[in-house]
């Protein structure tokens, strides 16, 4: 069983940053895909990073250019760099791992944002 340990979150003021750490127990490297989701209270949940084996990453159009999603493969960690925080930025994130197209999930951390 794949166990994912998110950490990072808080609460920051509007215009801050935080990096959030996704912690796994298996090899970073079996993992198809590595992404970071995020659900705001009342909505669902969204896509807001992924990062291929490769490195190759993708960015929901809200975050493009103020969050980074990394990997160190050495020590199975995955991050998100978060910057330029705003209010709609409030939720709980959560980081997955894809491995052979099965989902796991950690238990997720909670960002807020106060403006």
């Amino acid at each position: 069983q794949v166990h994912l340990v998110e950490s990072g979150g808080g609460l920051v003021q509007a215009g801050g940053s935080l990096r959030l750490s996704c912690a796994v127990t298996e090899s970073i490297l079996s993992c198809d895909c590595m992404a970071w989701y995020r659900q705001a209270p009342g909505k669902q949940r969204g896509l807001v990073a992924t990062i291929g084996r490769t490195g190759s990453t993708t960015y929901a159009d809200s975050v493009k250019g103020r969050f980074t999603i990394s990997r160190d493969n050495a020590k199975n960690m995955v991050y998100l760099e978060m910057n330029t925080l705003n209010s709609e930025d409030t939720a709980v994130y959560y980081c997955k791992a894809v491995i052979q197209a099965r989902g796991y999930w950690g238990q997720g951390t909670q960002v807020t944002v106060s403006s």
